[in-house]
Order: C-alpha cells, then sequence, then structure tokens
C-alpha cells in the first residue's frame, strides 16, 4: 500500500514538476512574441493586458492539465506541450489578424479586444 503511494506521489510530483516548468516555457515565448509588455502593463494596473494574458495563460493550462491526465510518458507530454504552445501562439496570430491594432488596444485597456484574446485562447485551450 505505501510502496504503491509512495509511486503515486513521485509521478504526480514529477508531473507536477513538469507542468510548472512548461507553463514557465510557454510564459517566456509568449510575452516575447506578442508586441506589448504584458508584465509591465499589468503592474501599470491595466485591465485589458491582465485579461488578455490570463486567458492566454488558462488556455495553455488547460491543455497541460489534460495533457498531465492522459500522457503515458514524460517525453509524450513534453512534445504535446510543444504542440499546445503552438496552439496557443496560432490562437493568438489569428486573434490579432481578426483584430486590427490588437496590442495597440490592449496597451490602451480597452477590455473588448483583451476579451476576445483570452477567449481565443480559453477555446483553443480546451480543442487542444
Amino acid at each position: 500500500m505505501w510502496s504503491e503511494f509512495g509511486t503515486s506521489l513521485l509521478s504526480f510530483i514529477i508531473y507536477l514538476a513538469s507542468g510548472v516548468i512548461a507553463i514557465a516555457i510557454y510564459t517566456v515565448i509568449y510575452t516575447a512574441v506578442t508586441a506589448h509588455n504584458e508584465f509591465a502593463l499589468i503592474k501599470a494596473q491595466n485591465q485589458a493586458a491582465a485579461v488578455a494574458f490570463a486567458g492566454s495563460l488558462l488556455g495553455f493550462v488547460i491543455a497541460i492539465a489534460r495533457l498531465i491526465e492522459h500522457a503515458a510518458t514524460l517525453v509524450g507530454f513534453s512534445l504535446w506541450a510543444i504542440v499546445a504552445i503552438v496552439v496557443q501562439l496560432l490562437a493568438y496570430g489569428f486573434v490579432r489578424l481578426t483584430c486590427p491594432g490588437l496590442s495597440e488596444r490592449i496597451e490602451r485597456g480597452e477590455l473588448p479586444a483583451a476579451t476576445w484574446l483570452a477567449g481565443a485562447s480559453i477555446a483553443a485551450g480546451l480543442l487542444n
């Protein structure tokens, strides 16, 4: 019984750590790709930036949570995490195409543009 618990706990810790690492990598890539500085805007109390980034992060984390639930190996998890990053970047690109001046609108604090990005990101994460 304790051996099974120890094995399960170790798997939990490994996948949790892998998920946190994937989220950190995603955050670095996503914030480098966007034309606005999410952290500076959020620090300046820009609600639109916070909504947009939170939606993007949530969309990615939804995919990561599903990967943790279904991945048979860490290699499989890692490969699908890369796919999840690509899907989120494609969602961002799609929203930029459909919402001209997206970054400038977010910088100005326009919540409709940020909400559209957040919603598309969450939808992409659910589909992923």
